[in-house]
């Protein structure tokens, strides 16, 4: 059986197909075609599907969904399990919960630490008694430059790509990269040491566009053997959601 699960963020649309658990097809887009969408729903002979979007306007696509597949709305009403303690579900980010149920499927009963390295940078706690207490927010490191820029009357735009290493502040475009990478690894690593203080042998993974960067940085520091890169994990949350709803009904 087939699964069709997309992630429309602030930046691009992720697009995963699923045999069961097993990620056989996955795509980054910049816009959803209908028609892309229904070919690759006949390829596959997908019969289920769910969406996570920061967008409220999907009425096509969604359309197109419950036509030719099972549609699964997911909300951050749908729970596999977990002990939620967050106290505005209506504003939790169906990216955040996502991840929340991909960890709680894949690790159950461990400490998990899910840290996201996209438009914003943002971290949440599934502990080994699957409580989920919420987390935190920051800007992601685009937004970062892009601030430094907007909100002063000097500093330039910087370019940034993540094949970069962190430079020397020697001049003020280093000085901007030095300062916003920087301080965004040193922001990791100190969420990482403590929640490492109140959490025994946590998993720590990392996801996003720019989880790669971030791995690249941290793969010599002492938090290196706890470190998951998992760059589907919103995906397989909502792969998850799919399941926990075919098991309900079967």
């Amino acid at each position: 059986m087939h699964n069709l699960v997309l992630d429309i963020g602030n930046t691009n649309i992720k697009l995963a197909v699923f045999e069961e658990r097993t990620l056989v097809d996955y795509q980054i887009l910049k816009q959803i075609d209908p028609d892309m969408l229904i070919s690759l729903i006949q390829q596959y002979d997908i019969k289920n599907a769910t969406i996570s979007s920061v967008n409220a306007d999907l009425e096509e696509v969604v359309d197109v969904l419950k036509k030719r597949t099972r549609y699964i709305p997911f909300s951050t009403q749908v729970n596999t399990g977990i002990d939620n303690h967050y106290h505005s579900l209506s504003t939790l980010g169906l990216d955040r919960w996502a991840k929340v149920l991909a960890a709680h499927a894949a690790y159950p009963g461990q400490n998990c630490l899910m840290i996201d390295a996209g438009t914003c940078m943002t971290y949440d706690l599934l502990n080994s008694a699957s409580a989920y207490f919420g987390g935190s927010i920051s800007p992601g490191i685009h937004m970062r430059f892009s601030a430094l820029n907007h909100f002063t009357g000097r500093l330039p735009w910087v370019d940034w790509n993540e094949n970069e290493e962190i430079p020397a502040g020697t001049d003020t475009i280093s000085a901007i990269k030095n300062g916003v990478l920087q301080g965004l690894l040193n922001e990791v690593e100190g969420y990482i040491s403590s929640y490492n203080k109140e959490n025994i042998d946590l998993t720590v993974l990392l996801t996003g566009g720019n989880g790669a960067f971030l791995l690249k940085q941290l793969k010599n520091s002492i938090f290196a053997p706890q470190i998951i890169h998992d760059p589907y994990l919103v995906l397989k949350g909502l792969n998850e959601v799919i399941a926990f709803e075919y098991v309900q009904k079967n």
